[in-house]
């Protein structure tokens, strides 16, 4: 392929993998718009300036940012506790964009690496449920309470009282995001079909049911918001709890694009483009948002591998939002409380719940009370209370264990053996060692010590854990896996104990390693890898013999 066909190629990806998160983001926009009490507008022009913003003084790779679950409940629950002052809520923005920037001058942008995984299941299984129940009154045509537990309250009542029409209308949209196979929602994605069909059902049919009635597609103005030193020091908790949720999405985005696209992202610059871009919100009077997880996904799934598919998405944002500004007044509440729902849905952790049974019982009592703390009363404190309980159950694990044991030196002669190995295959066949505790606060650090790797063939991972995984460590484990099976190198394990075993057979992660793969002594393993390696090179040197004649 010569340089003129891969860069058409690189900007065809960009190009529609734009399009792809700008068809995604357009219904979660107005939605969240709608939920948060500011109007679909705001939604709307906040993705546009955001993923503008962030993405030309952003990192290299595509990062589509716009409002997201985490951000829109935050917002929400600061409406709702300054009784709808906008003019505080878009000054509570502009500090949390300021104190994002701020943060991207320390080293604090590396604390999410350390948060252990059950807080940020709990927590995103926390705001799935919150979107979820805030949603039904709204599915039913009816307005939405200001909080969970009215909500839950006040469900008999609401279904007694609910709008008939938009009920089935709601019940319609449901069954479109939730019926259409995965494989036709990679080209079409089920949100805009749901929100096309059903409105024009709406149009056709004259429902008298809550529609979003105006959308303005005129350009937001700048618009700084009025404040005094007293309302500063009095609102600042709130800048502070909008900032670290924003900042923790977007932090969290840029590891699933690492991995995804086998690229260093660098935090910094990360949170530092948000920031301005979160500024720049609130100065127009549009909604702050973060990295998009799914958004970005979808973007990098569909080809793109270059900033250029974050100024794609806004700009075809802009196009859809002037072109059919009438058909989006018209898209009827209980429709984007479908889509809402199914965003819900989607945040919730369904991998960690298929395997919550196997999970100790540690990871269980910090998920449980993470979930809890942020469905029904505050989603730092959540999190807050998630990482402390998380740190003392590992500090009283760790310390329950101590003991003086005599340990033997490392055998000398196996690492003479390695380095032998390592010099005769010309680094084909490689050993690491992972040394130290290997839990939720390690895990991390070390999946991004395997990129360096590439050009081996064969690797052979001695794990000298003395206990059982965590299981933030256990999908890390199973992340290393994965990215050595992408990188075409074939992994030979080397345990100590059976129990990992046990563990590692339990979450399926011995499947994806081939129970072949694993050993329990090094000397049987490095046989293993010389055997394997060696019979490839033979099968290659004939094909290439035969091709040859």
């Amino acid at each position: 392929m010569n340089e003129i066909q891969l860069r058409f190629n690189i900007l065809l990806g960009d190009i529609l993998g734009g399009i792809n998160a700008a068809i995604i983001a357009l219904p979660q926009a107005l939605a969240f718009g709608v939920a948060t009490g500011f109007g679909a507008s705001a939604g709307v022009w906040g993705a546009i300036i955001l993923c503008l913003v962030a993405g030309l003084l952003g990192t290299k790779v595509p990062m589509i940012s716009g409002i997201t679950g985490p951000s829109a409940i935050v917002i929400a629950s600061i409406m709702h506790a300054l009784n709808k002052d906008i003019n505080s809520v878009l000054m509570i923005m502009v500090m949390a964009g300021i104190i994002q920037m701020v943060l991207s001058l320390t080293k604090l942008t590396d604390i999410v690496k350390y948060v252990p995984y059950p807080v940020i299941s709990g927590f995103m299984n926390g705001v799935g449920t919150i979107i979820i129940i805030m949603q039904l009154n709204p599915l039913l045509g009816l307005k939405p309470f200001s909080n969970t537990i009215e909500s839950i309250e006040h469900i008999l009542t609401s279904l007694n009282t609910m709008n008939i029409q938009a009920a089935l209308l709601g019940l319609l949209t449901l069954i479109i995001v939730f019926g259409i196979p995965k494989r036709l929602n990679k080209y079409l994605p089920s949100q805009i079909l749901a929100l096309i069909i059903c409105t024009i059902i709406s149009i056709k049919m004259g429902l008298n049911i809550p529609k979003i009635s105006e959308v303005s597609i005129a350009l937001p103005a700048f618009r700084l918001p009025e404040t005094n030193l007293h309302d500063i020091i009095t609102y600042f908790h709130y800048a502070i709890t909008l900032a670290i949720i924003l900042s923790s999405e977007t932090l969290l985005t840029g590891l699933v694009c690492n991995s995804l696209t086998k690229t260093q992202i660098s935090p910094r610059t990360l949170l530092a483009s948000q920031g301005l871009g979160n500024i720049a919100c609130a100065l127009t009077g549009s909604l702050s948002g973060a990295a998009a997880t799914m958004r970005t996904v979808a973007a990098i799934k569909t080809g793109a591998t270059t900033k250029f598919a974050a100024l794609v998405c806004p700009i075809v944002l802009v196009i859809l939002l002037f072109k059919f500004s009438g058909f989006v007044a018209e898209i009827p509440l209980c429709v984007l409380a479908g889509i809402l729902i199914k965003i819900g849905y989607d945040i919730i952790d369904i991998k960690l719940l298929k395997v919550l049974k196997l999970a100790s019982k540690e990871d269980k009592y910090v998920l449980a009370v993470v979930f809890l703390l942020t469905v029904f009363y505050n989603l730092i404190v959540a999190v807050g209370a998630g990482i402390t309980l998380a740190a003392l159950l590992y500090a009283k694990k760790v310390a329950d264990k101590a003991k003086l044991v005599h340990k033997e030196v490392y055998d000398k002669d196996i690492i003479k053996l390695e380095k032998e190995v390592e010099r005769d295959y010309k680094l084909k066949i490689r050993f690491v060692h992972i040394d130290g505790q290997f839990f939720f606060g390690s895990a991390t650090q070390l999946i991004s010590q395997f990129d360096e790797l590439l050009g081996t063939r064969y690797l052979i991972l001695n794990c000298d854990f003395d206990d059982t995984l965590d299981i933030s460590a256990l999908f890390a484990f199973e992340d290393i896996v994965l990215r050595l099976k992408s990188q075409h190198i074939h992994l030979v394990l080397v345990l100590k104990n059976e129990n990992i075993h046990k563990q590692l057979s339990e979450y399926k992660i011995t499947e994806e390693i081939g129970e072949d793969h694993i050993f329990y002594s090094e000397i049987e393993a490095i046989k293993f890898a010389k055997t394997a390696f060696s019979e490839k090179a033979r099968k290659k040197y004939q094909r290439e013999q035969k091709n040859g004649h």
